[in-house]
């Protein structure tokens, strides 16, 4: 069934995911895919995936026999692409312009969490709208131009650059900055603090901002 370009889709990964108020408005609505293990957490979500994506090799028996009624997508093992990124193809085969990942962040592989960030940047640099999340943890790639990104105040959050970054301003945090040049590897942006949401502007580069909406140690 083809999605409307106002419709958003939650890719179901294999990651750390935590059932949080945010994630609850995140996911409202939306339309969902799971790709291979990450349907464990369909359940914890109250949510039927439309499709699960993947080879199966992360997903015990008990898992498949739970769910006998959603249409699986095969794969064999030895292919291109990890199952998260197959079930994003599905997604915006389907049409969809907004995509959360769910389980992005955390858990056992640390390649997977950093192929999802790195991925996430190539989605917005092709104009889909996207988010990753553990619950507990958010993250949004930045490109070049302007964007707010909605955190509580008192929060924790960091911009990791992927490159040099060039004009680098943040607006509304405890420690802003104004045409800021951050070279690449310098750990002068992490550790943050929103005091509501952050304003975010960036002349040249990619980056990725990570932060902790429920943490407020930093308040």
């Amino acid at each position: 069934m083809p999605a409307s370009t106002d419709e958003t889709y939650v890719v179901l990964l294999g990651g750390a995911l935590v059932a949080t108020p945010r994630l609850a408005d995140d996911i409202a609505g939306a339309r969902f895919i799971a790709a291979d293990g990450g349907m464990r957490h369909a359940a914890m979500l109250g949510v039927t995936p439309d499709l699960w994506v993947g080879d199966f090799d992360s997903t015990p028996p008990e898992l498949l026999a739970a769910w006998p009624d959603v249409e699986r997508q095969p794969y064999p093992a030895a292919k291109n692409e990890t199952d998260g990124a197959l079930a994003v193809s599905v997604a915006t085969g389907r049409g969809a312009r907004s995509i959360l990942l769910a389980g992005a962040l955390g858990g056992e592989r640390s390649d997977h969490a950093l192929m999802h960030l790195i991925h996430a940047v190539s989605l917005a640099e092709a104009g889909i709208a996207i988010k990753l999340t553990s619950g507990e943890e958010e993250a949004w790639p930045l490109l070049p131009g302007h964007r707010e990104i909605d955190l509580p105040a008192g929060s924790l959050f960091s911009v990791l650059g992927l490159t040099a970054l060039l004009g680098l301003h943040l607006e509304n945090v405890r420690y802003p900055l104004t045409d800021f040049t951050l070279p690449f590897g310098s750990s002068r942006t992490i550790s943050n603090v929103a005091e509501g949401p952050v304003r975010v502007s960036l002349a040249s580069g990619r980056a990725i901002l990570i932060a902790r909406p429920y943490d407020l140690s930093g308040a």
